[in-house]
């Protein structure tokens, strides 16, 4: 009889994250970090952390952030992790809440943004949004049903969507791709 010892992914983990730019590679450091030493495949690692990374740069550029120093533009949002015991990993960003709810956006090709929640879309198992009674703003995302069955996604290529180049109206080299719809 052999006795196997497994490591754990810690149950939970939270921290606090400064509203802005400068937390989030900590955040996804530490992430990937607990991820790995509890033996979480890479593949579903780097979903976990692009989707961090996503969330976080939402939450920083449309909510404020927590707690009363959100008057004076400082403070924080809380990034959260947790790998349950049947194996779901979920990701949680909160924020102070903000002017709009957070949706999919339909952007331009051009546009500089605008595709972060159409990306967690196609690399997530599910996600919602959640408010609370003092206006703070929980995004949360199912980035595996099961970890210990993680596989990377053959159907992402289909679930990520685009018109073809000659639908794009303004595009002035439509034309010279028309062959390629």
């Amino acid at each position: 009889m052999a006795l196997v010892v497994a490591q754990e992914v810690p149950t939970s983990s939270s921290m606090a994250v400064p509203h802005g730019p400068a937390g989030v590679g900590e955040a996804r450091h530490r992430m990937r970090d607990q991820l790995r030493t509890g033996g979480v495949a890479e593949t579903v690692i780097d979903d976990a952390v692009l989707i961090l990374s996503e969330l976080l740069s939402n939450a920083c550029k449309h909510g404020r952030p927590l707690g009363d120093e959100a008057l004076a533009g400082d403070g924080d949002v809380r990034a959260a992790w947790c790998v349950d015991p049947s194996g779901r990993l979920t990701v949680e960003v909160t924020d102070g809440g903000g002017p709009t709810s957070p949706v999919p956006a339909t952007p331009s090709v051009t546009a500089h943004g605008g595709r972060g929640l159409n990306i967690i879309t196609a690399l997530a198992d599910d996600w919602g949004v959640r408010n609370d009674a003092r206006g703070e703003v929980t995004v949360w995302v199912v980035v595996q049903e099961n970890v210990d069955r993680a596989r990377r996604r053959d159907d992402f290529v289909s679930r990520v969507t685009a018109p073809p180049v000659s639908a794009i109206p303004g595009l002035e080299l439509a034309e010279a791709f028309e062959d390629m719809d």
